[in-house]
């Protein structure tokens, strides 16, 4: 279970100031919260690449802070807000090479009371910090529209929490008895060796080989289709057809079940060290666009899939996903998968980018085939849309 590792607060009245309430967690894993008060504010007077520091907190006997970049830590993600750990690493440390191997994530969590995570970005490996890499982090973590958009920005103020786990420390003068549990790992070891594996799939001319007890336990779905009454796969040499699913989908479907773990990279993850800091990484702006439309044809269609298996965990990180990275020519596709699916979340997302988009934009919604879906098939849908589009023009 996380220890309690303190929290930061980082108010916009206060150019880079930090509040802190000092916590040692003491154990492996732990969690620290950085409360940002006053947004958009703490974002005016700033540049990209300029940074917040939060106070040090303890977690697995290190110490760690939080480095959080308003505008972004690099003119590639200038639209989106950066989140790094860092690691306290003094000439001590530097002298006897020390490693701390550890997993951390970020969450949007709804307040500090109840700590909900609402949006989460994790490392999808573990990162080692030492002397030449002292921070990891998210360049991406979240764009600032979709901030500012969120219901959970309340009265200018959202909570981030940082949650550091220390999997093992530099073996020569740490105990490596003290690693966490990495039963995810051993799930996917058993999914990709298929060690025991008593079910195949075939996905799009692809099959895939599981184990159907791990499968009906995280899905009541499966529970029903491998042991109910009209059970199938009894057999070993029974290939069961999936219909309307792509085989990559499914793949990221399986990873999920199996760990726990999203299965699409939810943001750019960089080893950086002090010296790196300034690198800005130039990219393709088309291949960009290219790989941000066939990553949202993913998400949506893993979302589906979801839904479809009733895993509520990874429909709803499919629903915050998706809610951030709705786009003039993508909202109207999402609206209607949110009222397919059930999505009232997800809907007024979209109805809230709706709002405030130009008439150059509207137009350009109104060009697409989602346009065209929503207003054949979700007649009520369409209704709220023109509401929405009066209330927009009425402001």
């Amino acid at each position: 279970m996380s220890s309690f590792a303190g929290v930061s607060v980082v108010d916009g009245d206060k150019e880079c100031s930090c509040e802190t309430s000092a916590v040692h967690a003491g154990a492996d894993s732990g969690y620290h919260l950085l409360m940002v008060r006053g947004y958009p504010r703490t974002q005016e007077g700033s540049s990209t690449g300029d940074s917040i520091t939060t106070g040090i907190f303890n977690v697995g006997g290190h110490y760690w802070y939080i480095r959080y970049y308003p505008n972004g830590l690099t003119p590639d993600c200038a639209d989106y807000v950066s989140l790094y750990v860092a690691l306290v690493y003094d000439n001590d440390d530097a002298e006897r090479g020390l490693a701390v191997e550890a997993k951390f994530s970020f969450s949007l969590v709804d307040h500090v009371e109840k700590q909900n995570p609402m949006y989460i970005c994790e490392a999808s490996k573990t990162c080692t910090f030492s002397g030449s890499a002292t921070s990891w982090g998210c360049d991406r973590f979240m764009r600032r529209d979709a901030i500012e958009r969120s219901s959970d920005l309340k009265g200018g103020c959202f909570t981030v929490r940082c949650d550091i786990m220390v999997v093992c420390q530099d073996s020569k003068t740490e105990d490596a008895g003290r690693t966490l549990s990495g039963i995810h790992h051993h799930f996917n070891n058993l999914l990709q060796t298929k060690v025991g594996a008593d079910v195949t799939f075939e996905v799009s001319g692809e099959r895939f080989a599981a184990h159907r007890c791990v499968l009906a336990a995280r899905s009541k779905v499966f529970m029903a289709q491998l042991f109910g009454p009209m059970k199938e796969g009894t057999t070993t040499s029974t290939v069961i057809q999936i219909k309307d699913m792509e085989a990559k989908v499914f793949r990221a479907l399986l990873i999920f079940i199996y760990t726990d773990v999203f299965p699409l990279p939810l943001r750019e993850e960089h080893r950086m060290g002090e010296d790196e800091m300034s690198v800005v990484m130039e990219e393709a702006k088309e291949a960009e666009a290219v790989q941000d439309e066939m990553r949202l044809q993913c998400l949506q269609h893993l979302f589906v899939a979801a839904d479809r298996y009733d895993l509520q965990r990874l429909k709803f990180i499919c629903e915050q996903q998706l809610s951030e990275h709705i786009g003039v020519t993508s909202v109207m596709s999402t609206l209607a998968l949110a009222e397919q699916h059930h999505c009232q979340g997800l809907k007024e997302a979209c109805f809230k980018f709706i709002q405030v988009q130009s008439p150059s934009c509207l137009q350009t919604v109104m060009s697409t085939n989602g346009w065209d879906r929503v207003y054949t098939t979700y007649p009520s849908v369409f209704k709220e849309f023109i509401a929405n589009l009066a209330l927009n023009q009425r402001k």
